[in-house]
C-alpha cells in the first residue's frame, strides 16, 4: 500500500512538473494570465523576450546603449533566416521598427508585440518572407519603473503602469532633434543601426470621445514628400484600414481636438522632427503612430494593437519590394532640391471628408464649477460626414546651401551630427571665404519652461553676404548627403526645431560689451557728424517716435549698434552658409 501511495505521489509531482513546463513553454504573458487587466513591468517584459530568443533561433535580444535610468536599451529582432546583421538585412528585407512604451502609462504596445513576438516564434503567425521585425520593449526604462495606478486619470486599465516622464521627467517624445536624455542619444544609435523602412510608435490618447478603439497618426505626407509621401498618402494608408475594417477594427485620424466636439471638423497632426516620427521621416522613413482611445477597455485596447502591427507586417510583406524601391530613389530626388521648406500651415483649398463614427455631445452645467461642461452620450452614437483638414502647404523656405560652417567652439552641434551619421570634413588651416551670413533679427521665447528649455519660435532672420574667418579644425557640412533633412531642420535658425530655437545658441543674444553714456555722449555726437546719412535717419526716428525722443539711453544705444564700436558677434549666427555656385 506505502508503495502504491508513493507510486502516485511520485506520478502526481511529474505530472505537476510537466504541467509547469507546459505553462512555461506556452509563453503566457501577464496580460493574458490576468485576463486582459494587467501589463508587465520591465523585468517582466525583458526576461519575456529573452526567453523567447533563448527557445527560437528566429528571435534575438540585445542591449544597446544607455538609459537615463541607469538601465540599457533592449532591441529584440524577428527574423525567420535567423541572421541578425542589420547590414545584410536591409540590403534583401523590409525593416520594420516597432517602439512601445515611450509613454509608458500608455502600454497597449508593449503587450502588443510581447503576443506578436510570441506568435511568430511559435509559428502561430506565419513566418514572413520579405519582412524582418525590430522592437523596442520598453523605451521609457525609467518611466517604467515608476509604476502607479493613478496617474493616467481618464485611462480605462490597465490596473498598474508607467509614468510619463522618465527618469529625468523629460518627455521623451520632445526628444528626437534635442537629444537631452541619454534615451534619446541611444534611439539614434538604434535608428542609425536598424535603418527601418517603417516605423510604428505606439501611443494611447484621448481629446474627445468617439466609437473607434484605433485611431492613426501617421507622418504628415506632404511633409514627408517625395514619392514616398504619394505612396503613404494614396496607396499605404487607404490599404491598411482597408485591412482592419475587414477585420472588424474600424479605425480614424488621430481626433486633433482638445474639449471639443471631433464633428466640427480637424486637422491632422504636424509631426515636427522633435517627435519620433517627424525625427524618422527626414530619412524618409515611412513612421505612423498608433493612438488607441484611452476610454476604452485595455484588453480591447491590446488587442486592436495586435491587430494594427500584424496587419502592419502582412501589408509590408506584400509590397516590401515597392517600399524598397521607393526608399532607394529618395537619394536621388533629393539632390534636385533647390528650396526647403522650414515650417508648414494646412492647405485651406482641400479637405478630406470622413465618415465618422461618433457620440452626440452636450453642453451641461457642471456640478463642479457651475459653469458650462461638455459631456458625450454613448447611448447615441452617429455617423456624419466630418471636415478633416490633412493637406498642408510650405509656408516659408529657404535655398539649400553647398554646404554648412560651424566653428569647432559648437562641439554640441557637431556631437549629434556625429550621432545621426552625418558626414563633414574639416578646416585645414586659418582662412577666409565669402559666406551667407544670418543676423538674427527676431524671436519669441517661451515663458514658461518646456522640455528642460525655454524654447524660441516665430525665429526671422536677416541674410547677407559677407568675408568671414574660418579656422583650422572647423567643421564644413555639405548638404548633398543622405542627412540632408537633418541638417537642414537643425541648422536652419527659422525652422520649427532648429537648434538655435532649443537654446543651443543662446549665448550670441546676450551682448557682451556696452558704453558709458556720460563718455560715449562725445563719440556719438562726432559719429552723428562724420555720417551724414546715419544723422538723417536718427533725426527722422526722433521726430515718428516720441517715446524715443525721450529716452536718452535709448538714442545713444540707437547711435552705438550702428557704429564700428558695436561687437559683430552680438545676434550672429555662428553657423555660415557657403552658397552652391560659391567659387570659395
Amino acid at each position: 500500500m506505502k508503495r502504491l501511495l508513493v507510486f502516485f505521489l511520485c506520478a502526481s509531482l511529474i505530472s505537476c512538473e510537466n504541467k509547469e513546463e507546459d505553462k512555461k513553454t506556452e509563453f503566457v504573458t501577464p496580460f493574458e494570465a490576468s485576463e486582459g487587466k494587467k501589463t508587465p513591468t520591465y523585468a517582466e517584459t525583458i526576461d519575456f523576450y529573452i526567453a523567447l530568443a533563448k527557445e527560437f533561433p528566429e528571435i534575438n535580444i540585445q542591449t544597446i546603449g544607455e538609459t537615463d535610468s541607469g538601465y540599457p536599451l533592449h532591441v529584440v529582432t524577428y527574423n525567420p533566416e535567423g541572421d541578425f546583421n542589420f547590414d545584410k538585412i536591409g540590403q534583401r528585407k523590409t525593416t520594420i521598427l516597432i517602439n512601445s512604451g515611450i509613454h509608458p502609462g500608455e502600454s497597449d504596445g508593449v503587450d502588443a508585440s510581447m503576443l506578436l513576438f510570441r506568435d511568430l516564434g511559435t509559428k502561430k503567425l506565419p513566418a514572413p518572407k520579405n519582412i524582418v521585425l525590430v522592437t523596442i520593449p520598453i523605451y521609457n526604462v525609467g518611466g517604467a519603473l515608476n509604476r502607479n495606478s493613478t496617474s493616467r486619470v481618464n485611462q480605462n486599465g490597465p490596473e498598474e503602469y508607467g509614468f510619463r516622464g522618465n527618469s529625468k521627467n523629460y518627455d521623451l517624445n520632445r526628444d528626437f532633434i534635442k537629444n537631452d536624455t541619454k534615451n534619446g542619444r541611444t534611439f539614434a544609435k538604434i535608428f542609425h543601426l536598424v535603418k527601418p523602412d517603417i516605423f510604428i510608435d505606439n501611443h494611447v490618447s484621448n481629446g474627445a470621445d468617439y466609437q473607434y478603439t484605433l485611431t492613426h497618426l501617421f507622418t504628415q505626407h506632404n511633409k514627408l514628400g517625395d514619392k514616398m509621401g504619394a505612396y503613404l498618402h494614396h496607396e499605404f494608408k487607404p490599404a491598411l484600414e482597408a485591412s482592419l475594417v475587414d477585420e472588424g477594427w474600424d479605425i480614424a485620424p488621430f481626433v486633433n481636438v482638445y474639449n471639443k466636439v471631433p464633428e466640427n471638423g480637424f486637422s491632422q497632426f504636424m509631426d515636427h522632427p522633435r517627435y519620433s516620427t517627424g525625427y524618422t521621416a527626414l530619412w524618409g522613413t515611412l513612421g505612423m503612430m498608433l493612438e488607441t482611445h484611452m476610454l476604452k477597455p485595455y484588453k480591447q485596447r491590446v488587442k486592436g494593437t495586435y491587430t494594427f502591427l500584424n496587419k502592419v507586417m502582412l501589408l509590408a510583406e506584400s509590397q516590401s519590394k515597392k517600399i524598397k524601391e521607393i526608399r532607394e530613389d529618395i537619394q536621388s530626388s533629393r539632390k534636385n532640391w533647390e528650396y526647403y521648406p522650414l515650417s508648414w500651415e494646412i492647405d485651406s483649398t482641400r479637405t478630406t471628408i470622413l465618415n465618422f463614427k461618433g457620440y452626440h455631445a452636450d453642453t451641461v452645467q457642471s456640478e463642479v464649477t457651475g459653469l458650462p461642461r461638455l459631456i458625450y452620450d454613448r447611448s447615441r452614437p452617429f455617423n456624419k460626414e466630418v471636415s478633416y483638414h490633412n493637406y498642408f502647404v510650405s509656408k516659408d523656405s529657404v535655398t539649400i546651401p553647398k554646404a554648412y560652417v560651424v566653428s569647432k567652439a559648437w562641439n554640441r552641434v557637431i556631437n549629434l551630427m556625429d550621432l545621426n551619421e552625418i558626414s563633414y570634413s574639416l578646416v585645414k588651416e586659418d582662412t577666409s571665404l565669402i559666406a551667407e551670413v544670418y543676423k538674427i533679427k527676431d524671436y519669441k521665447t517661451r515663458l514658461n519652461p518646456y522640455e528642460g528649455h525655454y524654447p524660441h519660435y516665430n525665429t526671422k532672420v536677416l541674410c547677407s553676404n559677407k568675408r568671414v574667418a574660418v579656422y583650422e579644425g572647423d567643421y564644413i557640412i555639405p548638404t548633398d548627403q543622405p542627412g540632408i533633412r537633418y541638417i537642414m531642420e537643425t541648422l536652419e535658425p527659422a525652422a520649427v526645431d532648429s537648434f538655435f530655437n532649443w537654446n543651443f545658441f543662446d549665448p550670441i543674444l546676450q551682448q557682451k560689451e556696452g558704453f558709458s553714456p556720460y563718455v560715449f555722449e562725445d563719440l556719438a555726437l562726432e559719429i552723428l557728424r562724420d555720417n551724414h546719412r546715419l544723422r538723417e535717419s536718427f533725426e527722422y526716428k526722433k521726430e515718428r517716435d516720441e517715446a524715443f525722443s525721450q529716452n536718452s539711453y535709448d538714442q545713444l544705444q540707437w547711435i552705438y549698434t550702428r557704429s564700428k564700436y558695436y561687437e559683430a558677434s552680438h545676434l550672429r549666427y555662428p553657423v555660415y552658409r557657403i552658397p552652391k555656385d560659391t567659387t570659395n
